[in-house]
């Protein structure tokens, strides 16, 4: 069964994580992509190890896992864009495009032609989709963007950490989000701007769309982000604590920790059965969450040291038997052997051109209509270069060798 962007064609000249997540998504989606590459580097993320992706004798190949993470569902060709011949190339490719993702600087690929008023004069109807630190308008849209720098300008890593000057300092989140969430929101533009494309029928035009990772950033702090907005005062670093609801962190047990998430005064009163505590759902000081979230240190002392009293597992056991939010904190061995992510089927293999399989995290999207199929792996730099010079394009192989002797690819 065809996926549900089966009938769409992908440019993706990206690299690193943020773009290419886009692309990945819509590949996983089943649209046909081509990741376009820079002859014998490639992405950069190739060179991001280790780890890597073991070969057949196991020992380590020149695949590296992030590269692995998102670039599944893609074809490889090596093409060098500063040379008349290669950009030729990508205009060839994006005539029979839908959508063509690009991350460099802004303005960098207009210097070869390969701008969006240049490529929608070829094709009206493609979506052109670009990725950058700080967007096409603005003072800093020339500088160069990265995930760790930005959430420290989006404020992120002023609410992530321990509270105090002694506590460490602030910190950025263990995964890029910002790349991520930046991927994301790409994505859903890519699909409104194909949807707004088909509405209008044959004569349906595409856009440009200019995706930030500051804007992203920005987007992202949610609640926080409003808190500042109603109050006025900036939020701070409160660790694990949640700024409005209160029971709503990490707890040390007797032999590690937990995570309690008491989300309304209803949870909090089971809570406080499971816990023998019963008097402090019925305090007045800690009743409702306004209450408790205006008397939290007081409230975290004493729960603190009722939640010592019982081990993790016990702790989990009677607050799940009673409704109440909980969990351990794993590692990333334990969230793979864990049931539920492995009835899901979080973890998939796919056969890589290297002889071995390549470990891979799942879409988490699934569809009732139009199953998501994981069939191409990562691709070797340049692994369907011929290929797609022959097939989609129409070269002859004596202009493949021409274009190979000019290291045009």
């Amino acid at each position: 069964m065809a996926g549900p962007l089966s009938n769409i064609r992908v440019l993706d000249l990206s690299r690193v994580l943020a773009a290419p997540w886009a692309a990945q998504n819509l590949a996983d989606l089943g649209a046909d992509v081509i990741k376009i590459e820079r002859p014998d580097k490639g992405d950069d993320s190739r060179a991001f190890g280790p780890p890597w992706l073991k070969n057949r004798a196991g020992g380590d190949s020149a695949e590296s896992a992030y590269f692995l993470c998102a670039n599944r569902g893609k074809q490889s060709i090596t093409v060098d864009i500063a040379k008349p011949e290669g950009a030729d190339i990508v205009r060839e490719l994006a005539a029979g495009a839908d959508v063509l993702i690009e991350n460099y600087k802004a303005g960098d690929l207009k210097r070869y032609g390969l701008g969006y008023d240049d490529l929608a004069t070829i094709n009206p109807r493609l979506v052109y989709c670009s990725v950058t630190g700080f967007g096409q308008t603005g003072p800093y849209r020339e500088r160069p963007g990265y995930d760790f720098m930005v959430q420290g300008l989006a404020g992120i890593m002023s609410v992530t950490g321990e509270a105090g000057e002694d506590a460490g300092g602030p910190q950025r989140v263990g995964v890029p989000l910002v790349d991520i969430i930046t991927g994301m929101y790409a994505s859903i533009a890519i699909c409104a701007a194909l949807a707004h494309r088909a509405a209008a029928g044959a004569d349906g035009r595409g856009q440009y769309i200019d995706m930030a990772l500051l804007d992203c950033g920005v987007a992202i702090l949610s609640n926080q982000g409003a808190n500042f907005l109603v109050s006025g005062s900036p939020p701070q670093r409160i660790g694990n604590h949640h700024p409005n609801i209160v029971p709503y962190q990490t707890f040390r047990t007797a032999d590690g920790d937990v995570i309690l998430a008491a989300g309304n005064d209803n949870l909090f009163r089971k809570f406080c059965g499971v816990a023998g505590c019963p008097e402090l759902a019925d305090d007045a000081r800690y009743s409702t969450n306004a209450a408790r979230v205006a008397n939290r240190v007081e409230l975290t002392a004493l729960l603190a040291d009722i939640m010592r009293k019982r081990k993790t597992v016990d702790w989990v056991a009677g607050l799940e038997a009673a409704g109440v939010p909980c969990g351990p904190i794993n590692d990333l061995a334990q969230v793979f052997d864990d049931p539920q992510v492995k009835a899901r089927g979080m973890r998939i293999e796919l056969a890589h051109a290297l002889g071995t399989p390549a470990p891979l995290v799942r879409s988490p999207m699934r569809f009732s209509e139009t199953e998501l199929e994981f069939k191409v792996p990562p691709p070797l730099l340049g692994e369907h270069t011929e290929q797609i010079l022959r097939e989609r394009l129409g070269k002859s192989d004596a202009e493949i060798a021409q274009l190979k002797a000019g290291r045009v690819v």
